[in-house]
Protein backbone atom coordinates (compact mmCIF):
# COMPACT_ATOMS: atom_id res chain seq x y z
CA UNK A 1 0.00 0.00 0.00
CA UNK A 2 1.57 3.55 -0.83
CA UNK A 3 0.71 5.94 1.56
CA UNK A 4 0.36 9.77 -0.41
CA UNK A 5 1.87 12.89 1.45
CA UNK A 6 -0.35 15.29 2.43
CA UNK A 7 1.17 18.01 0.18
CA UNK A 8 0.20 15.71 -2.84
CA UNK A 9 -3.38 16.33 -2.44
CA UNK A 10 -5.59 18.61 -3.76
CA UNK A 11 -6.31 21.07 -2.66
CA UNK A 12 -9.54 24.01 -2.75
CA UNK A 13 -9.71 27.50 -1.33
CA UNK A 14 -12.63 27.98 1.28
CA UNK A 15 -15.53 30.61 0.09
CA UNK A 16 -16.19 31.53 3.43
CA UNK A 17 -13.08 31.98 5.19
CA UNK A 18 -10.78 32.25 1.82
CA UNK A 19 -8.19 29.61 3.50
CA UNK A 20 -7.30 26.16 1.54
CA UNK A 21 -8.11 22.86 2.63
CA UNK A 22 -6.89 19.46 1.13
CA UNK A 23 -9.02 16.51 -0.18
CA UNK A 24 -10.51 14.35 2.70
CA UNK A 25 -11.66 10.39 2.15
CA UNK A 26 -14.74 11.37 3.30
CA UNK A 27 -15.28 13.74 -0.01
CA UNK A 28 -14.19 11.42 -2.32
CA UNK A 29 -17.36 11.25 -4.30
CA UNK A 30 -18.32 14.66 -4.38
CA UNK A 31 -15.12 16.51 -4.12
CA UNK A 32 -16.44 18.79 -7.22
CA UNK A 33 -19.18 19.76 -5.33
CA UNK A 34 -17.18 20.59 -2.11
CA UNK A 35 -17.07 24.52 -1.56
CA UNK A 36 -16.87 24.70 2.28
CA UNK A 37 -13.45 23.77 4.66
CA UNK A 38 -16.21 22.89 7.72
CA UNK A 39 -19.83 22.94 8.97
CA UNK A 40 -18.92 26.57 10.32
CA UNK A 41 -18.23 27.87 7.01
CA UNK A 42 -21.14 25.76 5.28
CA UNK A 43 -23.09 27.35 7.95
CA UNK A 44 -22.05 30.96 8.20
CA UNK A 45 -21.78 31.17 4.36
CA UNK A 46 -22.19 34.56 2.83
CA UNK A 47 -25.32 35.93 1.89
CA UNK A 48 -25.92 36.30 -1.93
Amino acid sequence: MTMIKKQNLPQKICATCQRPFSWRKKWEKNWEQVKYCSDKCRINKPKP
